[in-house]
């Protein structure tokens, strides 16, 4: 039997989320959640363990995903990136010793069995030094994460720190620069973030 790599699992939701089209879409109107998550990298890029906090303040709506999805197919990774970064935040991510960094788009749809898959995307941290020597790291200046939440509020996911993004013909392409994605697991949800 042919098993998926997670991150083909996490390129296809990614893709289906922001290509399809929005029958069976669910937003909650701006009730804020919170989720905790433990993080596990084992990758090219490093490998350890943590805790992972994630807020959403806001879900995004179906014209955000409708403009941002053209901005890509018109325009490319680029102008993405710079209408992700003028977007107003949808939460934050953080871990309990870091500054929490912005999300900048926050999705969620109803799966069969009574949970969601969670879409995040926004831009990812780019330093001093990455800024100006530009290794190829800076050719990647996304960060995916997706979650899959279960009725009782419980779920796993991933996280592509650093991801390129490409779309043409109505499909959308996601490259990421490590081996794997960090997987997520354990995730809890809160209701209203503290």
């Amino acid at each position: 039997m042919h098993q998926r790599s997670p991150f083909v699992a996490v390129l296809l939701a990614v893709a289906a989320s922001l290509s399809a089209g929005a029958a069976g879409r669910s937003q909650t109107a701006g009730e804020k959640e919170s989720f905790t998550a433990v993080a596990i990298a084992n990758n090219n890029l490093g490998s350890g363990a943590g805790t992972v906090l994630i807020d959403i303040t806001r879900w995004s709506p179906e014209a955000e995903r409708s403009r941002l999805v053209g901005v890509l197919m018109e325009k490319g990774q680029e102008a993405l990136l710079d209408e992700l970064r003028d977007a107003p935040p949808a939460g934050t991510i953080r871990t309990p010793a870091t500054l929490a960094y912005d999300l900048r788009y926050a999705q969620q749809t109803p799966t069969e069995d009574g949970g969601r898959d969670i879409l995040l995307l926004t831009d990812r941290p780019i330093g001093f030094w990455e800024a100006t020597a530009r290794p190829r790291s800076i050719e990647y200046p996304f960060t995916v994460i997706q979650m899959r939440i279960d009725g009782d509020g419980k779920g796993t996911g991933t996280i592509t720190l650093a991801t390129k993004i490409a779309g043409a013909a109505n499909v959308i392409v996601l490259e990421d620069l490590a081996s794997s994605p960090i997987r997520l697991t354990e995730i809890q949800v809160q209701k209203g973030p503290e």
